[in-house]
């Protein structure tokens, strides 16, 4: 523990990466075993009726991080970030557990907008405290430990999501109850979580968030970031730069088994699961890339233009290159797209250097779940286009070529963040 006391932002960092890596875990998990708990609690009339419920409480899990993302931030600029951290980690595991238990779809609801909730806090609180705890030159390090790691989390999703019903057995022998493989995935999510908080012990919390607490200011007031115009585009600029990232995972990876793989005639079976397990390896590569390229070059801003250039390169290689391919080049593919979507960590590290400290646990909370809630904005975009065009794959690029260009123009309106001094306030 001395060395702990001697680097305090160390253990931070184990902390948030392995919050980060349960967050995803859940945040993919549901994708992965949507339609085996649904096939077990409910009984369909068809394949459509299936869908259009697991959309829906798709739909409310990403409500809850809307929701999470405004209340988490808040609360990190008025109450401390190291609250929100362990907070959030409680919730969303919390939530994990009952998940295993629950028998009807209005029930799964609920629980999903709970679970969205808890997740939408661990990775900002993380974020901003690796921000404020680590010098201005290397904290970019910080970050991309966190989201390189975290991304991971994806990867485990999907292999418990396959063969948790070897666990199953081994929790029925014990209590006499048979567990199904969906309830056991969302068990051991939950477990981790609660494992988490043993790690409390000796964290600290942010000494900028500590030094501006007795002074007479407003913390945590959204109103900061609308009530001045050049604030709000550079909050929106924000949101903007993470959008095509989610264009990625949340359409094109999401959908490749009951969309993209059937359009592009992919030889052999292509299962979303596995898709997103690649992508998130991918994203884990790209974010670690991404990172060490911010710091060689000092600069958040070039990579972001490198990692654009990249995802509308691959964009039209999966949508006009790869038809007639194998599963396993599709799998290869998506390794690939989440590669190039692997700017999360400079992302989200750009949301949290362009504010004060009595806005940053706000914004850099709401900024990476408003980038997740563009997914249903993005999807109903597709269908818009789809219906207009009768083309999947070209209404996929429409939506595509609209997302990259709006990342660009963001990108350049916002100002470069490198080793910035994060130690100021923001006035309303």
């Amino acid at each position: 523990m001395s060395y702990f006391k001697k680097y305090p932002h160390v253990l931070i960092i184990i902390v948030a990466a392995l919050g980060y890596f349960v967050d995803i875990y859940d945040l993919i998990l549901f994708n992965v075993v949507k339609k085996e708990s649904l096939e077990q609690i409910m009984t369909f009339t068809d394949a459509s009726e299936r869908k259009n419920t697991g959309i829906f409480l798709f739909n409310m899990q990403m409500t809850g991080m809307l929701i999470g993302g405004i209340l988490w931030g808040i609360w990190g600029d008025k109450r401390g970030r190291l609250s929100v951290l362990f907070g959030s980690i409680m919730l969303y595991s919390v939530a994990n557990i009952a998940n295993a238990f629950v028998t009807d779809v209005s029930t799964y609801a609920i629980v999903r907008i709970i679970a969205g909730i808890g997740l939408a806090g661990e990775l900002g609180a993380g974020i901003t405290l690796v921000a404020e705890t680590m010098s201005k030159e290397n904290r970019g390090y910080g970050t991309m430990i966190i989201v390189t790691f975290g991304a991971l989390g994806a990867v485990v999703a999907a292999m418990v999501g396959a063969e948790g019903h070897i666990v199953g057995k081994w929790l029925g022998s014990i209590f006499g109850t048979p567990f199904a493989n969906w309830q056991v995935a969302y068990i051991i999510g939950g477990v981790l979580g609660l494992l988490l908080l043993l790690l409390r012990v000796g964290t600290i919390e942010s000494g900028m968030f500590k030094s501006m607490q007795d002074k007479e200011i407003s913390r945590g007031d959204i109103r900061i970031l609308f009530n001045n115009k050049e604030r709000f585009f550079k909050y929106l600029n924000c949101i903007l730069i993470g959008v095509p990232i989610w264009y990625i995972i949340g359409l094109l990876v999401a959908n490749s088994q009951e969309l993209f793989a059937v359009d592009l005639q992919i030889k052999g079976q292509v299962i979303n699961g596995k898709a997103l397990m690649f992508a998130y390896l991918g994203l884990s590569f790209g974010d670690l890339i991404s990172g060490i390229l911010s710091q060689l070059l000092r600069s958040r801003k070039k990579v972001v233009y490198l990692y654009l250039i990249f995802t509308t390169i691959l964009m039209f290689y999966f949508l006009f290159v790869m038809k007639g391919s194998s599963a396993e080049h599709y799998y290869f593919v998506s390794f690939l797209l989440g590669t190039a979507s692997g700017y999360w960590a400079i992302f989200v590290t750009i949301a949290s250097e362009q504010f004060g400290t009595n806005i940053r646990s706000t914004v850099t909370n709401t900024v990476p779940n408003f980038v997740r809630g563009s997914v249903p904005i993005i999807t109903g975009l597709f269908g818009f286009f789809t219906a207009i065009l009768a083309s999947n794959i070209y209404s996929a690029l429409f939506v595509g070529l609209i997302c990259v260009t709006l990342a660009v123009w963001a990108n350049y309106r916002s100002k470069e963040t490198f080793a910035k001094d994060l130690n100021y306030l923001e006035t309303m």
